[in-house]
């Protein structure tokens, strides 16, 4: 139970039991009834200094014993007249430690020892940071009024009161600072102007679009049309969920720069992804006459040597490949367009090679399949434009998402005999945890060893692929597999990016209960890629905690991405969002960005219109901010970079 504070009158006072098992036992009674104070040790010095008919305020953890409320080894203080006319605090709660215990630093001493700090300091020691409009505006407290009423409120509503004006001040000046790098960019980093939509949009988007666009991906472009005929360096993030087509906007926007005379580049985290991206863009400008070709670390000797020099004369309009774009030898006549797959993959340092490759830094797309809600977005990457594809191409069918347990793999694997035989292929992927590695690769041998019993050779081939495997091994199976040679691949979740085989029409996830729900999702849009209807098994033993029901049970009735997003933030909390987070932005002493989520849309609103007003912050009212934000300088820049 809870720790509490109560005020009463000590009614009586008896010792319990004998010899070691002897105890003191107090009666505490006030105006609505009476809880038991007990002491196991120390005892006899508490039985002197306690008294009879005399008023304490008790501080400790409420228990129920035989039905009795009890309090074991409470906090006493005598009743004063201060604390009984109600000028006294709440107790504050310290997380110590028995070690420190030991040496008198209880949360009740830490408690006294802050009062005592707290008492010392003058308010010009904690300087206001917000400026008076906004405190006004908000009814917040001063700051340092804030610091002392967080540790000692006189009672809740004043706790509250000090939380929100500190969770705000935490969450205003993280935005002001996003809203002040993207003013900053915006100000300072000139960009590429492209005037036309010319013949090679416009041919391709009205002959040899292989689907109609949705509205969402109309609107992007238009989003991205508009960055591009500014003056300024395009820097946006592209959100979109599994299958809702990220590559025909970023291949539009590649034609976009062709049309006003630059090249373009598109950068993918693996060999097999950036292949696909080059096979894909490859097939739908084959009847235009424009030049496209892959780079990646396996091309070497002449080929490689013609499609450096064809970069760098310009007669290569596109290039595709992995990291290897950022090497120095990789130079183009005109880079105008960068894109980023999969970005959250590549190291900030590593994008910002990008930068180089030409001599006013190229506009700069970057796109990733993990949705991430729109809160956690604009706080994460707010210093970039943000872009959202919500709808599916149509056309695409909903996958079928079921739960099934180890009773069940009879009935799992008869089903995806079944899909074979109408010419499917299937995934069964492994859970794959560092810190158990080997458990998991002989869970996995395992597992591929009970497969291959159920689909045995020479009637069904089987693929296996996992980080212990030579890269190369890795590619040709992967390779074997999305070729149609296989008919399953056994794989932990190093294909969660990368592979994209339409022909596959189930997805069994086994250990289900050890995914997060994001990546439970990833590893979901594996299938579902052609036209036939797709099926995604969950695997779980057959006891299950609550969190994991919860998780399949999100994934059982529901395909959306964005949606899925949010309850993994609320299970999991927002973590580093698999390395997209920038030093600092999600560093909160206090705030909750989902818990506190009208308190972040305030603060964001009030840095936005702050610095519309007053970007450089130099009015008089916003001095203390812009001193406070001065003493935090220093930090990493990277967050610059998109």
């Amino acid at each position: 139970m809870d720790y509490v504070q109560i005020r009463g009158r000590i009614t009586s006072l008896e010792t319990v039991g004998e010899k070691r098992g002897k105890r003191l036992v107090a009666t505490l009674r006030d105006e609505t009834g009476e809880i038991a104070l007990v002491w196991f040790q120390g005892w006899q010095w508490m039985q002197k200094s306690l008294r009879e008919q005399v008023a304490y305020l008790v501080y400790g953890r409420l228990s129920i014993f035989n039905g009795v409320l009890q309090m074991a080894h409470p906090e006493m203080d005598l009743l004063t007249e201060d604390i009984a006319d109600g000028k006294q605090f709440l107790e504050p709660v310290y997380y110590t430690t028995e070690k420190l215990k030991a040496r008198g630093l209880t949360a009740r001493a830490i408690g006294k020892l802050t009062f005592h700090l707290l008492e010392q300091l003058s308010p010009l020691e904690i300087p206001e940071n917000l400026p008076a409009p906004i405190l006004q505006q908000y009814r917040l407290l001063p700051r340092p009024l804030a610091f002392f009423k967080i540790h000692l409120p006189a009672g809740e509503e004043e706790a509250q009161q000090a939380r929100r004006r500190l969770k705000f001040e935490e969450l205003f000046i993280s935005q002001v600072r996003i809203c002040r790098l993207k003013i900053r960019r915006h100000r300072q980093s000139q960009g590429f102007i492209f005037n036309a939509v010319g013949t090679h949009f416009n041919d391709f988007y009205n002959h040899h679009l292989p689907f109609p666009l949705t509205g969402a991906q109309k609107r992007v472009l238009k989003e991205i049309r508009q960055d591009t005929m500014n003056g300024r360096q395009m820097n946006r993030l592209l959100q979109g969920d599994v299958g809702s087509g990220k590559t025909i906007v970023a291949l539009l926007t590649m034609l976009l720069a062709i049309d006003n005379g630059f090249q373009a580049c598109l950068m993918a985290p693996t060999e097999i992804l950036a292949q696909q991206h080059f096979k894909g863009i490859a097939e739908l400008l084959e009847r235009m006459e424009l030049k496209v070709a892959l780079l990646t670390g396996s091309i070497k000797g002449k080929a490689r040597k013609e499609i450096l020099a064809a970069a760098a004369d310009g007669s290569l309009h596109i290039l595709i490949g992995t990291h290897a774009l950022l090497e120095k030898e990789v130079q183009f006549q005109n880079l105008g367009m960068a894109i980023v797959d999969e970005q959250h993959r590549f190291g900030v340092a590593q994008r910002a090679r990008l930068w180089q490759k030409n001599t006013i830094p190229p506009h700069i797309l970057v796109m990733t399949a993990t949705p991430i809600p729109r809160t956690l977005a604009m706080t994460i990457y707010g210093d970039l434009d943000v872009s959202v594809i919500d709808e599916l191409p149509p056309g695409r069918k909903p996958i079928t998402t079921v739960h099934r347990t180890e009773y069940q793999r009879p009935q799992v694997m008869e089903f995806i005999r079944e899909e074979i035989g109408k010419g499917r292929q299937a995934y069964i992927v492994y859970p794959l945890i560092e810190d158990s590695e080997k458990l998991d690769y002989e869970n996995l041998m395992k597992g591929y060893e009970e497969v291959k019993a159920f689909f045995p050779e020479p009637k069904y081939y089987i693929s296996m692929v996992h980080g212990r495997q030579p890269a190369e091994m890795r590619e040709t199976n992967m390779q074997r597999f999305a070729r149609g040679e296989t008919h399953i691949m056994v794989a932990t979740t190093v294909i969660e990016v990368g592979v994209n085989v339409p022909n596959a029409s189930v997805m069994v996830i086994e250990s289900t209960e050890r995914f997060g729900l994001s990546q439970l999702h990833q590893l979901r849009g594996r299938v579902g890629r052609g036209a036939e209807q797709s099926y995604c098994i969950l695997m779980t033993g057959y006891k299950l905690g609550n969190d994991s029901r919860e998780r399949i049970n999100v994934m059982v009735q529901t395909n959306n991405g964005f949606l899925i997003s949010e309850k993994d933030m609320e299970l999991r909390g927002p973590g580093d969002m698999e390395g997209t987070r920038q030093s600092g932005i999600l560093d909160f002493k206090l705030a909750d960005i989902l818990q506190d989520k009208p308190i972040l849309d305030a603060a964001r609103a009030c840095a936005e219109k702050l610095l519309q007003e007053d970007p450089d912050l130099a009015l008089p009212e916003n001095h203390p901010l812009q001193e406070f934000l001065a003493a935090q300088r220093g930090k990493s820049q990277w967050s610059k970079i998109s």
